[in-house]
């Protein structure tokens, strides 16, 4: 088994940037370049923004994926819930060995949490980001996950410009507030307490990140751009976003829940100072006064941290670099190879 090579399927519903869909792209494209058959199924007319090496085929609805659509494999990795049933089915008709790789939990943030929470009864292996999302779902389900870390893309890293700054930069992620999917990311919050800091601080500049596709849609974001207490930006590229955050000398993100979010390993690996609030899978990698600030939200202490960090460029400094140097261990090569261990333990599995 050890050179065997694995001819997989993935249900993807499409590839918008912005979203968990980068992972699912950097696995697929590793696997590929390991010799792997690799083909992502998605919707009809559905987008892909993203550099994908393995092949694409589309199912014959723009609205959801049928057992029908499925190639014959040898596993079928489910990952968003509106992408288990399917797989599911096909799996039973025999095109597949079904793991689902779930990249959130949903039933604790989204709604239809009675179509999410019966999805992971539907897979015999499941693949989690962090032990925290281990030990919430163990608790929830009974089902014990296999961690797979996150990782920080290699298109990352310091590039070393933030010392040309003319004043300090604080930086954050927002996201299309519209649809309700981003209350787990407390963005209000977020924007309320970079705001107590700009009052206090009216001559640093702040900057907030946004997808393209995703400030197109909204005007909640179009809004506060236009109100011009905050500079805007929208990185079309990862090249684009690490300059962003390589240029920011404090990170702040302030997500209450999250599996294991990535901007805050990101920055890190770019040499900022983070800021954040406990999410649950950032203790992964955040470790309070070490490599980072971390507050709880009830302590309602993240404009506070942030004037920290400001006011203590010795604090700043040591942070950033402490924080940059934990960061190299999180490699898409440690990932995406554990991805694969699991694949192949789970064939010989059922071979035997």
């Amino acid at each position: 088994m050890k050179d065997k090579k694995i001819k997989f399927t993935f249900p993807i519903l499409s590839l918008n940037k912005g979203g968990a869909q980068r992972m699912l792209v950097d696995i697929t494209n590793y696997l590929v370049d390991r010799g792997h058959d690799v083909t992502i199924i998605m919707l009809k007319n559905s987008i892909n923004e993203y550099n994908v090496r393995a092949r694409i085929i589309h199912g014959k609805s723009a609205e959801r994926l049928s057992a029908s659509d499925y190639p014959k494999s040898d596993i079928i990795v489910s990952n968003f819930f509106t992408t288990v049933e399917s797989a599911h089915q096909a799996s039973l008709n025999g095109k597949g060995l079904h793991i689902r790789f779930s990249l959130c939990y949903e039933p604790i943030f989204l709604p239809d949490q009675n179509l999410s929470f019966h999805s992971y009864y539907k897979a015999p292996y499941l693949v989690i980001l962090s032990k925290y999302q281990q030990k919430l779902i163990s608790l929830l389900t009974g089902l014990t996950g296999q961690i797979i870390p996150i990782y920080v893309n290699p298109n990352f890293k310091n590039l070393k410009v933030r010392h040309h700054n003319p004043t300090l930069q604080i930086s954050a992620i927002v996201r299309m507030p519209e649809g309700g999917w981003t209350w787990h990311r407390d963005q209000d919050y977020l924007l309320q307490q970079l705001n107590l800091v700009k009052n206090r601080y009216p001559n640093l500049q702040f900057n907030l990140i946004c997808p393209p596709n995703e400030f197109a849609k909204s005007q909640i974001l179009q809004n506060i751009k236009n109100a011009k207490s905050f500079r805007f930006f929208t990185p079309a590229n990862d090249q684009e976003l690490c300059q962003l955050y390589s240029q920011s000398d404090i990170f702040v993100t302030s997500s209450i829940y999250e599996a294991a979010p990535l901007p805050g390993l990101e920055a890190m690996r770019c040499g900022a100072a983070l800021a954040t609030v406990y999410a649950g899978g950032n203790t992964e990698y955040c470790n309070h006064e070490s490599n980072c600030l971390m507050s709880y939200r009830h302590q309602n202490r993240l404009a506070s941290d942030i004037m920290r960090l400001i006011d203590n460029p010795a604090l700043r400094i040591k942070l950033a670099s402490q924080g940059e140097l934990d960061s190299q261990q999180w490699t898409l090569q440690r990932t995406a190879s554990a991805f694969e261990q699991i694949c192949k333990a789970a064939i010989c599995d059922i071979s035997i």
